[in-house]
């Protein structure tokens, strides 16, 4: 590095502004934080030679800058490198805040942030804020939901007291139910669809369907009231149900008590009387097994998932039989147990009931995929409130079960094909829903859950299930041929009536 002459110094300092004594002291102080950038030839090519490049902060556009130009002699400048220094960072912080910019000094202006850096700051922000369909966080409890309604009304407002009971029957999962009820009642496939004198029958009135759908509500109502009045301490540990109404103490025990009752026995007194008996101790055993044998069942084994899946594949039955008694030969008395029993039988266990254990073949199997990538997002949460789920214990078993279903849909709809409940075009149209589903159970077979595959395999299921049995009830055995019958107008009844002739006169 070269050195500067003394006068060159003395100049670069200005003595003028310090005293004698100083400026000794300074031009005696070896001079290291001065580097020599020159102009010319020789000096640059031997400047270049010393290979002494600048700090870093040389070129910061904030860097504190102190003493730019000390001085310009024989065609050479000399600057203060900008090494940071503790003492000058804090001097420096002090005189600013002690010294405010006047007008005549206006302030330093930030820089303007680069358009290409805006650009992906606003691009990463909008994707941390819109979520793929996959990652959507599932949709929240409709109870907690309904409490949360109740617990901002007024105390002892109607609006209260009908959000807190509501909140207690689930109506979500009540929906559900009485939705695959009433889409089992009419995929039966009831010969002389169209005739107005079939209307007559007492399981294809309006009046009949009303019992079904009523009854089937309040019996799950009760079901439900009694699986939050079972576990109010263990709903309490987990986010998507500690809003619950037993948790947050809209009302007590009691009353959870007397509704669970009060519903219980009105919806299986609206089935037996409105519907059948059989219908009617359908809902009531089911609401037995939901309440008695799933609810404590989730505490001691992850067997209990399969309980649930019985407890789902029953309403489907319930339809089917509403809709089957029509064809019953046997007399029903509601107070003989012996035709009652032999009802069950008909209705049950004969060949014409195979289409109502096909449908509830469809949601025993439907129900693992669903519920395992459901509980998959909350699988620790369970594990914490004291509930033994299999996404809890074993994951890849869950992925297998669920992937062991799915695979299953197939051949079940299929076989509603075969045994003459839907047309055969149900096959082709039901296998793309299915194969939908089955494409992200296998994703989640494939990454245990991770990735989004379990949030993407519970949409999948969410839409499955409806889409599957409107499609069941559009592919009904016979419906289109008897609409087609009815627009042009060619009757069935006379070709009936022959072959009934045909038939005597044989004999």
């Amino acid at each position: 590095m070269f050195r500067p002459p003394y006068a060159a110094r003395a100049h670069a300092i200005r003595l003028d502004d310090v005293c004698a004594s100083c400026a000794g002291r300074l031009l005696q102080r070896p001079n290291r934080g001065l580097r020599h950038f020159s102009i010319t030839s020789k000096a640059k090519q031997a400047a270049a030679s010393q290979n002494q490049p600048l700090e870093q902060t040389y070129f910061w556009s904030n860097a504190v800058k102190t003493r730019q130009e000390l001085g310009k002699v024989g065609g050479s400048f000399w600057v203060r490198s900008y090494a940071p220094d503790r003492r000058r960072a804090q001097s420096t912080a002090a005189f600013a805040a002690t010294h405010p910019p006047s007008e005549s000094q206006p302030a330093v202006i930030a820089p303007a942030e680069p358009p290409h850096r805006r650009r992906k700051r606003l691009k990463d922000a909008a994707e941390a804020t819109t979520l793929p369909a996959a990652e959507q966080p599932l949709p929240p409890d409709a109870s907690s939901t309904l409490s949360r309604a109740a617990s901002e009304a007024p105390s002892r407002s109607l609006k209260r007291t009908i959000n807190t009971f509501l909140a207690l029957s689930k109506p979500r999962l009540a929906f559900l139910v009485v939705l695959t009820t009433t889409a089992s009642y009419s995929i039966y496939p009831v010969p002389a669809l169209l005739s107005t004198s079939a209307t007559a029958a007492p399981s294809l009135s309006t009046l009949t369907l009303g019992f079904l759908t009523t009854g089937t509500f309040l019996t799950i109502a009760s079901a439900n009231t009694l699986n939050m009045l079972f576990e109010p301490a263990h709903d309490a540990r987990m986010s998507r149900t500690r809003n619950r109404p037993l948790v947050r103490g809209l009302l007590t025990k009691r009353a959870a008590l007397l509704f669970a009752l009060a519903t219980g026995l009105l919806g299986t007194g609206t089935l037996w009387y409105g519907v059948n008996p059989t219908t009617a101790l359908l809902g009531a055993g089911n609401l037995a097994l939901y309440a008695f044998a799933y609810t404590p069942l989730k505490r001691l084994h992850p067997a209990n998932t399969w309980v649930g899946a019985v407890v789902g594949a029953v309403p489907p039955l319930m339809g089917w039989c509403a809709a089957a008694s029509q064809y019953s030969t046997t007399t029903t008395s509601p107070t003989s147990p012996a035709s009652v029993a032999a009802e069950a039988r008909e209705l049950l266990f004969t060949p014409q009931a195979t289409g109502g254990w096909l449908l509830a073949a469809i949601l025993f199997a439907w129900q693992f995929p669903h519920f395992f990538a459901l509980s998959h997002a909350v699988r620790h949460e369970y594990a914490g409130a004291g509930y033994r789920m299999l996404t809890s214990t074993n994951i890849p078993m869950a992925a297998r079960v669920s992937l062991r279903y799915s695979l299953a849909m197939f051949p079940i709809c299929g076989a509603l094909s075969y045994a003459g409940v839907t047309d055969s075009a149900f096959l082709a149209t039901s296998s793309a829903i299915n194969a939908w589903m089955l494409r992200e159970a296998v994703r989640f077979w494939r990454f245990n859950g991770e990735r989004g595959s379990a949030r993407a395999l519970f949409w999948a299921s969410v839409w499955h299930l409806p889409v599957v049995l409107v499609l069941g009830m559009v592919h009904k055995k016979g419906l289109w041929e008897r609409v087609w019958r009815s627009v042009v107008g060619e009757g069935e009844e006379e070709g009936e009536f022959e072959e009934w002739e045909e038939e005597e006169g044989d004999e």
